[in-house]
């Protein structure tokens, strides 16, 4: 009996494992054959380099948020030096310490009760602030070291651009000063900065720093005092001759302090005070945060041709943000070409050595992305129609298409912003926030992204359907754009995939200030290409494939989730709009709840 029952159970199992097999099998057999896209075909051919580098998300964040600028800028203006605060660090021993500080750098650095105030004002207010900044000198600092040793400026001054841009090249103040060191667009011209519709020098670190040791050293030579030197950096050189003749000819800082405009008599205190945080940061419990990019290990190749970030970016198989973090002086996105100059493009190293290796297939590339862009334009241009029809406004918004995120320990307005692809300004807008700060456990308003219903294009094959467009049905519409509230230049390019350069070209638009209720013209014409019947050919692009629209004979139920609306959810649907919604289901007004179930035709 025994036996039977094993025989039984071997049986069994040699069973399953011929099932297996034969499933197995199946599964090889009737796995689809995947093609790959032009893109990827280019890629497959690249050199590898085994170098692996890795940024972080995080990290990158906090490269290009700007809510400490912020923070650090309000401080600068409005702090009191007379005001005594609460915290602990004992007057003689931080005599002690600015005492030490004082040996070993060219700055009058003498404690008096106003540095105090200040000091202990960051030490209990911007501790936070102070440990981010940190990770970012890491990258910054070499860049201005290596600068100010050329010229034989005081490397201490590197600290100066921590109390001007809050170490980001992309900060711009209300008067205008842009990048880590702030200068004005005058300013920028007199020191042969680059600054045009694709190219800001201010905001380029290497030569933005250039000019602001060139700057610092011309001041040196007429004040021969480096504080005063700070002083003209902030208010002018005039100011600074204004108040040594109000001081009686005096011509030192801390003589003539009182004698300059009230913003830089707090100024160089603030200078000092985060010269003495960094120098003891570690006493003071600031851990810095470790930066994940260092400047050493990045590099610089030479462009020979027009090329934009996201071809960069798919080609090299890294993040958009990254490029614009190590490239901020490229305003569109793009790297341009001028006959007869080079321009450069910042990467990793492993991503310039991949670059290098690999140039004769990444410029074919960005040639057959430019003419197939070439060749749609002409299309499109050849089949739009002369009577442009009336703009489409976007749905109504309701609170339903706003959603709650709960701030969580280690959040800042910038992580936030960035999660939800969404503004600063717009989360404090949405929430009534007069500050930056947040507090953990608070739950934030977040507005659902909005994109005004426009008709999309069936996803085919580009080539092909170039070549075979006197076969297929052609249509063409022109495209308009309500501006509504919260919309700018940037986010309504992203929306439609264009450029802010040319949606101001359509529009004949000369500054990036737009009006609530404006109507854009987003689109001279856009072809319509029906699905051709045959198999496509492999996509050029990564990003050519779009989702289908629905057969107009297929239906489905949707069931409404909290914070739905009829526009988010006809936006899950290509080609389906409220209307079709409405009359589908019977909907005379747009009110819907949780847990409706709404059918779907097409």
């Amino acid at each position: 009996m025994i036996v039977k029952k094993l025989s039984l159970v071997v049986s069994a199992f040699f069973s399953l494992a011929v099932c297996a097999q034969e499933t197995a099998k199946a599964d090889i057999e009737l796995k689809p054959e995947v093609k790959l896209s032009y893109l990827d075909s280019i890629k497959s051919t690249f050199k590898k380099n085994d170098l692996a580098a890795k940024v972080d998300s995080l990290w990158m964040n906090e490269l290009v948020s700007l809510d400490i600028y912020d923070d650090l800028t309000k401080d600068i203006q409005t702090i009191n030096k007379d005001v005594t605060v609460d915290e602990e660090l004992p007057t003689e021993l931080l005599k002690q310490r600015l005492a030490a500080m004082n040996q070993k750098s060219p700055f009058e650095i003498e404690y008096n009760q106003g540095l105090e105030n200040i000091i202990k004002s960051f030490l209990k207010n911007r501790k936070k602030s102070f440990s981010r900044l940190m990770a970012l000198s890491e990258y910054y600092f070499p860049i201005f070291e290596d600068a100010f040793a050329k010229q034989n400026v005081p490397l201490e001054i590197k600290y100066l651009a921590v109390v001007e841009s809050a170490l980001n090249p992309k900060a711009v103040s209300k008067m205008g000063a842009t990048g880590l060191w702030q200068f004005m667009y005058g300013t920028g011209k007199q020191y042969a900065l680059k600054i045009d519709s694709y190219i800001d020098e201010r905001s380029d670190p290497l030569k933005a720093t250039a000019a602001a040791s060139e700057y610092m050293t011309k001041m040196f030579n007429i004040f021969g005092d480096w504080e005063l030197v700070l002083a003209s950096y902030n208010s002018g050189p005039g100011n600074v001759t204004k108040a040594i003749r109000r001081s009686g000819g005096k011509t030192k800082y801390w003589d003539i302090r009182n004698y300059l405009p009230k913003e830089t008599q707090g100024y160089v205190p603030a200078f000092l005070a985060t010269m003495y945080l960094f120098e003891y940061h570690k006493e003071h419990g600031i851990n810095p945060e470790r930066a994940v990019v260092k400047n050493f290990e990045t590099d610089t190749v030479a462009v020979k041709n027009q090329m934009s970030f996201k071809q960069i970016a798919d080609l090299l198989d890294m993040p958009q943000s990254q490029i614009q973090l190590l490239n901020p002086s490229y305003k569109m996105g793009v790297v341009p070409f001028y006959q007869g100059e080079q321009h450069f493009i910042r990467l990793p190293k492993d991503k310039v050595a991949t670059f290098v290796s690999n140039e004769e297939q990444i410029y074919a590339y960005v040639k057959y992305d430019k003419d197939f862009r070439a060749t749609s334009s002409r299309l499109a241009v050849k089949y739009a129609p002369k009577a442009k029809p009336a703009a489409v406004k976007p749905a109504p918004v309701d609170n339903g298409d706003f959603e709650f995120y709960k701030v969580r320990k280690g959040d800042n307005l910038g992580a936030i912003a960035a999660k939800y692809d969404v503004s600063i300004s717009d989360i404090k807008k949405w929430n009534n926030l007069k500050t930056n700060a947040v507090a953990i456990g608070r739950s934030l308003k977040i507005k659902a992204e909005e994109e005004a219903p426009v008709k999309t294009l069936p996803a085919v094959d580009k080539e092909q359907a170039i070549a075979s467009t006197e076969n297929k049905e052609k249509t063409a519409v022109d495209m308009d754009y309500v501006v509504v509230a919260g919309d700018n230049l940037g986010s309504i390019a992203k929306k439609f995939g264009t450029t802010i350069a040319e949606l101001k070209e359509l529009n004949n638009l000369t500054s990036n200030n737009i009006g609530l209720g404006k109507t854009l013209i987003i689109s001279k014409a856009a072809i319509v290409i029906e699905e051709p019947t045959s198999t496509a050919i492999a996509s050029n692009s990564v990003d050519s494939f779009k989702k289908k629209a629905p057969s107009k004979n297929v239906s489905e139920d949707y069931y409404v989730k909290k914070g739905d609306s009829l526009y988010s959810i006809s936006k899950k649907y290509p080609g389906v709009t409220i209307s079709d919604i409405k009359k589908w289901n019977g909907i005379k007004d747009e009110d819907i709840k949780p847990g409706m179930k709404l059918k779907i035709n097409g």
